[in-house]
């Protein structure tokens, strides 16, 4: 299993910090900001894709074809916080030492379209933790919905 979740996770981990750093770096400053938090989910899933492989892989390829929907969530939960340190660090990178305004910017387009009542003191630190912890949310669920999708139990031979 230890193999399984690294190879797995450590793919999802580059996946992840690639792809969210690319939509952050080239779609922050072309495109507005609902378009990229939309980027940054699906960048999110992409990532977390691999949670299903992950546990298909160990199904097939090490668990003779069984696995439990225990096991396959405790799996794809391992693959997920792999994922999300991946995001975590590309969003804490970004905000700390790529674009330190971004911040203050995001919140001035809050207040342009009226939006100052959702405003949240963030800082890279905070907003790096808060997608760590989102990230594991979504890949638990990825990995609950993939270990119904590929259980399969052992037949009993008398």
């Amino acid at each position: 299993m230890k193999s399984t979740v690294l190879k797995y996770g450590l793919f999802g981990l580059l996946t992840g910090f690639v792809v969210f750093t690319l939509h952050l770096v080239i779609g922050i400053k072309n495109l507005d900001y609902s378009t990229n938090e939309i980027l940054g989910y699906v960048s999110i899933f992409l990532s977390l894709s691999f949670i299903f492989f992950g546990i298909k892989h160990y199904r097939d390829n090490i668990n003779n074809g069984v696995i439990s929907l225990g096991k396959a969530v405790v799996i794809g939960i391992l693959i997920s916080i792999l994922v999300s340190l991946g995001i975590a660090m590309a969003d804490f990178i970004y905000t700390q030492f790529i674009d330190p305004s971004f911040f203050n910017n995001y919140e001035q387009q809050l207040i342009e379209q009226g939006k100052a009542d959702e405003i949240i003191k963030l800082t890279s630190t905070t907003a790096a933790l808060f997608m760590f912890i989102l990230v594991i949310i979504i890949g638990f669920i990825i990995s609950l919905i993939s270990g119904i999708i590929l259980q399969r139990k052992q037949l009993n031979q008398s």
